[in-house]
């Protein structure tokens, strides 16, 4: 009978950090430098990054079991709150087309009336989505 341990998996170590940025811009630059080490193509959009998430493009497979541990989550927890999310927001109404600017309105009255949620929150949900990937705010490390 084989032994189990020589078949576990290890987790793939990862680490953003929120000292590396302070918009969403700089977030998407710190996501790719992390995750897409030798790739062509950066991050650029929400959904962009939450494609990077699934795995095949970067320094990850496909289901790969992923710890990602975001430093000084603190810092772009407020980098990334009411305010950015407030001006992400706007510039998308202020563009319209191709976005739906009926939808974003209603995201926007959310963020304001205290119930909708902040970029952060978006990031946090989407990294959360992948079953594979576990999440570590951790606010000490440097």
């Amino acid at each position: 009978m084989e032994s189990n341990t020589s078949n576990k998996t290890h987790k793939k170590m990862i680490a953003i950090n929120g000292d590396h940025f302070s918009n969403l811009s700089e977030f998407y630059e710190e996501a790719s430098r992390v995750l897409m080490k030798n790739v062509d193509w950066k991050v650029g959009t929400l959904d962009g990054f939450d494609d990077i998430l699934y795995g095949g493009f970067g320094i990850f497979e496909n289901n790969d079991e992923v710890e990602l541990t975001w430093m000084k989550s603190e810092k772009s927890k407020n980098d990334l709150g009411l305010k950015a999310t407030r001006e992400f927001y706007e510039r998308k109404i202020k563009q319209g087309k191709p976005f739906n600017v009926e939808m974003i309105q209603q995201q926007l009255h959310e963020l304001i009336s205290g119930k909708g949620q902040t970029l952060f929150d978006i990031l946090i949900e989407i990294i959360e989505s992948h079953k594979n990937i576990e999440l570590i705010l951790d606010e000490v490390k440097q």
